[in-house]
């Protein structure tokens, strides 16, 4: 960042040490790269691309709001993106080239969101489908990277096509469906025009959620929300066959893959994954998953899978014997605290909705996972000698729980009338110290007041000065004895400011927000001298980590993302 024209042209790049997250909503989301060394998966407006064997991650950026969809060309040459974005507005499909990690071109067309994307098999053209208010398909050159020709996705007396698959061995046929619509396309390259086939189903009318492609191109297969498979001959573009007849998937088939041997893999709604053949389709191999399967992608083909699932959870399963063993985990919903224990950064601990997990630091596993069902859990901390885990909850208690079993060990009932929403302990390991909804302090002994709400507040570790800041973006330090403002800064050009931490030696401070920037402050001169690119939602807390190696901060989309300190101490 030389450019001379901000005023901050000094202020350095903070460099991303690693992600937790993944984005388990996005159909066929998740997808094992053909070096069958890599998965890819989007993160909010981020593309992870996470080594199989090793911790090594790599980022692509570049979208400006939340990725929709992911394809992978045959060759693994190429990557394209899709993204939503407010209505009216375009919506970008970005190409990427996988070798040099780097963005190629961006294509313009469609408006509102990325339905789907589809690569032709060899790395011609690439489909793409728009959301809801844009009702288009289009065919790009991914040679000249512009558009070949568009059309309606769908007839006019049907809902919208939401899935989209190329032919496995031609560059001109590729097939779209959804709801009531099944659609088998030819590419007229001389013409620059793509001319639809209805496909005739009879009797059954039905929402697509799913669809894969035989290998030889000889039949399609569709998942459809109402729980069964329809299989379509893309020739005759009449229906086969369709099944299970009775015990259909629950909640719909929402992953399908066609396996080189025979025979379908295929993933539900309430997380069942089962392989099964045609005509009948019940399930000869299954096993139960946490969450609503989303991917299903083959390593190399097919003896080992990976499956996503809506709850942000990657699971590996080899197909002989039909195990599942889960290689990755996140949170799926807003993260509202993180926190190191006392003295150490081996491990932090960070909570979301119902969910407290325990993780180790350096390798971005999850150690251990606390659930109280039902109940949401707004801040934790955990006692200076490391033996308890203390944390808010809405229900107005206090829960602690032992960090290394997860087992509860002490309940302070009615802490607060209306939910406890902020915690802290005291060094002696005596008390606990609590906020809650009604804006009661356990102990008051100087009032602050100003026109905000507080969102975040660090005492100075010499104890004379603390620093505030909160909705009105402002960052202020005041005096502690007599509680007035000795200064105050502009933290954030948009959005409030949500999280802050200081250093044990009081020099730097960090903040994060609703702008989704990570920055780094000198605190004697209130200047950012570091900020940090690759939140796509708002950050809802931040920490640095005891010895300041690390700065961890979280966020609404569920993302945990690490950095490297910038100083060395």
């Amino acid at each position: 960042m030389d450019n001379k024209i901000s005023p901050e042209a000094q202020v350095a790049e903070l460099e991303l040490d690693a992600v937790i997250g993944f984005n388990g909503h996005v159909p066929t989301g998740l997808k094992c790269h053909p070096d069958q060394e890599h998965l890819i998966f989007p993160l909010g407006c981020t593309i992870l691309i996470q080594a199989i064997n090793t911790q090594e991650q790599n980022f692509l950026q570049g979208h400006g709001n939340n990725i929709s969809c992911l394809a992978i060309s045959r060759s693994g040459q190429y990557i394209a993106s899709g993204q939503v974005t407010f209505m009216g507005f375009k919506a970008d499909i970005i190409l990427w080239d996988y070798k040099k990690r780097e963005l190629l071109a961006r294509l313009s067309l469609h408006k509102g969101k990325i339905e789907a994307l589809a690569f032709s098999p060899n790395d011609l053209y690439l489909v793409s489908l728009g959301g809801p208010d844009d009702g288009s398909v289009v065919v790009w050159s991914i040679a000249k990277r512009d558009a070949i020709c568009g059309s309606p996705a769908a007839g006019l007396n049907v809902g919208n096509a939401t899935s989209v698959i190329f032919s496995r061995c031609r560059d001109e046929m590729f097939v779209t469906a959804g709801n009531g619509t099944i659609r088998v396309w030819e590419l007229d390259l001389p013409n620059r025009k793509i001319w639809p086939t209805e496909c005739q189903t009879g009797q059954m009318k039905r929402i697509v959620m799913s669809i894969g492609m035989a290998d030889d191109d000889s039949f399609f297969y569709l998942g459809t929300t109402t729980g069964d498979i329809l299989k379509m001959n893309p020739r005759t573009k009449l229906l086969t066959d369709a099944g299970p007849a009775k015990d259909k998937f629950s909640l719909g088939v929402s992953a399908i893959r066609c396996l080189k041997m025979g025979g379908l893999l295929v993933g539900s709604g309430a997380g069942l994954l089962v392989f099964c053949k045609s005509p009948s389709y019940k399930p000869i191999k299954k096993i139960q998953l946490q969450g609503g399967i989303t991917s299903i992608t083959l390593r190399g083909e097919g003896h080992q899978f990976f499956v996503g699932t809506e709850e942000s959870h990657i699971y590996r399963v080899s197909f002989t014997d039909f195990k599942e063993t889960l290689i990755a985990t996140c949170h799926f919903e807003a993260v509202e605290d993180i926190v190191f224990p006392f003295g150490t950064a081996e491990l932090f601990a960070t909570c979301a909705k119902k969910d407290i997990r325990v993780w180790h630091t350096s390798s971005n596993r999850e150690l251990l996972r606390i659930t109280v069902p039902n109940m949401t859990c707004h801040s934790i901390d955990f006692m200076r000698d490391g033996k308890s885990i203390i944390s808010a909850w809405n229900d107005g208690k206090i829960r602690a729980f032992a960090p290394e079993t997860g087992r509860l060990m002490y309940v302070i009932n009615n802490a607060h009338r209306i939910g406890v929403t902020a915690i802290a302990t005291t060094s002696d390991c005596k008390r606990v110290i609590s906020g809650g909804g009604e804006g009661e302090r356990l102990r008051r002994n100087q009032m602050i007041l100003a026109n905000t709400l507080f969102q975040c507040v660090c005492y100075h570790p010499e104890e004379f000065q603390i620093i505030t800041s909160g909705t009105d973006r402002k960052i202020a330090y005041w005096e502690v004895f007599d509680g007035t403002v000795i200064r105050e800064l502009e933290g954030s050009l948009s959005g409030s400011i949500n999280g802050m931490d200081i250093t044990q030696e009081g020099v730097h401070f960090v903040t994060g927000g609703n702008d989704h920037l990570v920055k780094v402050w000198d605190y004697n001169e209130g200047e950012v001298t570091h900020v940090g690119v690759g939140h796509s939602g708002d950050i809802t807390r931040i920490r640095i980590s005891p010895g300041n190696q690390y700065i961890v901060s979280v966020s609404a989309d569920g993302a945990i993302l690490r950095w490297k300190y910038p100083y060395t101490s």
